[in-house]
């Protein structure tokens, strides 16, 4: 598989995964249809086209490719008709949001790299990428975005960065050091909410 199919596979899975979500916290917010789509659509977007921009690859891929669009708007247009009740799709949000959030840091940070960017920056502009739509997703639904918790998010973003940009010096299999980095950070991010992880947080000062 060359490296521009791999991107293109791990960004249409990304924005379908990521458009899940957003359409989901969507139905839990008791939006109607077209607030559905349109959070699935923003959700499944947003990271890639701050990747984009700070690369300067324009026009943004989601603005040249039909595909880019279709997918996020029929997965909210899906979500929005099959969802039996919003209570039984919980664990299946922290699922596709694990998972999204494992396909666009590998997809950011591989397109980083091949844009030139050093290891630094392309693992920057990885997380970036990864958390972008989710942090769109929950200031539209106005809840305190997620990589602001103290759960353990943006970490699993950054441990699969990491994965692709050692995968990368090192010249290993493009495929193989994807996989690997996604089921880094999506094992990470689930095991994390089940064993109830946390990053440490600073403690409250009395300033009167």
């Amino acid at each position: 598989m060359s490296t521009a199919t791999l991107l293109l596979v791990l960004d249409i899975v990304g924005i379908a995964v990521f458009a899940v979500s957003g359409a989901l916290a969507a139905v839990d917010k008791k939006l109607d249809i077209f607030g559905v789509i349109f959070l699935a659509v923003a959700t499944a977007l947003g990271g890639g086209f701050i990747r984009d921009a700070l690369l300067g690859a324009t026009p943004a891929a989601a603005l040249t490719d039909w595909r880019y669009l279709a997918t996020p708007a029929i997965a909210g247009l899906v979500v929005f008709f099959v969802h039996p009740s919003v209570a039984r799709w919980s664990r299946l949000f922290l699922l596709v949001d694990a998972a999204g959030l494992g396909l666009f840091a590998v997809a950011g940070t591989r397109k980083a790299i091949d844009f030139g960017v050093g290891p630094l920056g392309s693992s920057a502009i990885g997380i970036l990428t990864a958390i972008g739509g989710g942090i769109i997703r929950d200031i539209l639904v106005r809840e305190i975005p997620h990589v602001l918790h103290r759960e353990i998010y943006a970490t699993a973003a950054l441990l699969a960065t990491i994965v692709v940009v050692i995968g990368d010096r090192l010249s290993l299999n493009d495929v193989v050091v994807a996989i690997l980095a996604i089921c880094v950070a999506f094992s990470l991010r689930v095991v994390s909410r089940w064993k109830n992880w946390a990053a440490p947080t600073a403690k409250a000062v009395n300033l009167e």
